[in-house]
């Protein structure tokens, strides 16, 4: 499988491009040596120099310093959801497939009443009643995303319930749980692991769309959403202020997404790289 990754160029592109926005985010302290939020009017709205490599905004702040805070804060609110979401989804879906009946029409009604709703709607309703804190932000994300992962995961499943192994597993009197835990998880995997790369995209524009909205990531806090929302009453004066942080957005979004097409053709037996 690894050899057929490191052919597809973009993956590895992509995967060296969030391999190295993810350890710059994670360093930095040691990157920068300016403080996220110290304010120094004296040195506002200078342009990208060798100071500043990307100016300052409104308030002389280090606009390359708090991109690397806001990438830290994007990124930890699009993992960290999209693996909840991926791990409630899976296990709702497959308890609805294996046990059927009672279980399978509430899970798929819940998960239905939640596809109702627009996702960024159902988002800012959660937003304004729990207030734009990070875990009200991951909430509202982990139920957005969890609708559709429960469906798909369930399909999949059902496919996996027909194969013969699992009857004869069933027909010796092998437990359920066994039979989840040995056969039907093993066989999810690479769906989950492939819905999980997909859904990262999603989750860094849902926040980045709450923050820009206001009700998002609220100040002291930095994102990448709240930077441009920030930004945006000098869009065309200062363009870099917004720029930054959309430019870093729209690379970490395109990365996974290659990522996530290369792992789904990977994974896929049906598929030939």
């Amino acid at each position: 499988m690894m050899k057929t990754f490191f052919k597809n160029k973009a993956a590895v592109i992509s995967a060296a491009i969030i391999i190295c926005i993810a350890i710059l985010a994670v360093l930095a302290p040691v990157v920068s040596p300016y403080d996220v939020t110290r304010q120094d009017l004296a040195v506002r709205l200078v342009k990208p120099g060798a100071g500043h490599l990307f100016g300052t905004d409104e308030l002389g702040r280090d606009v390359f310093t708090r991109m690397l805070y806001g990438t830290r804060v994007s990124l930890m609110i699009a993992v960290l959801p999209t693996a909840m979401a991926v791990l409630v989804g899976t296990i709702l879906g497959i308890i609805g497939a294996y046990h059927g009946k009672a279980a399978d029409m509430i899970i798929m009604w819940i998960a239905d009443v939640t596809l109702a709703f627009p996702g960024m709607l159902l988002a800012m309703v959660i937003m304004y009643t729990f207030g734009g804190t990070f875990v009200s932000v991951v909430l509202s994300i982990v139920i957005m995303e969890c609708g559709s992962i429960v469906r798909i995961v369930r399909s999949v499943t059902l496919s996996i319930l027909e194969n013969e192994y699992i009857q004869a597993a069933r027909s010796m009197g092998v437990k359920w749980f066994a039979i989840i835990v040995k056969h039907i998880i093993p066989n999810l995997m690479p769906t989950m692991i492939v819905l999980f790369t997909l859904n990262i995209p999603s989750s860094i524009l849902s926040e980045s769309a709450l923050s820009f909205l206001g009700i998002g990531i609220q100040p002291p806090d930095v994102s990448l959403g709240l930077m441009v929302n920030q930004s945006k009453t000098l869009l065309f004066n200062m363009p870099w202020l917004a720029l930054v942080p959309s430019v870093t957005i729209m690379i970490l979004v395109m990365a996974f997404n290659y990522l996530g097409d290369a792992l789904r053709d990977i994974l896929d037996p049906k598929t030939k790289y």
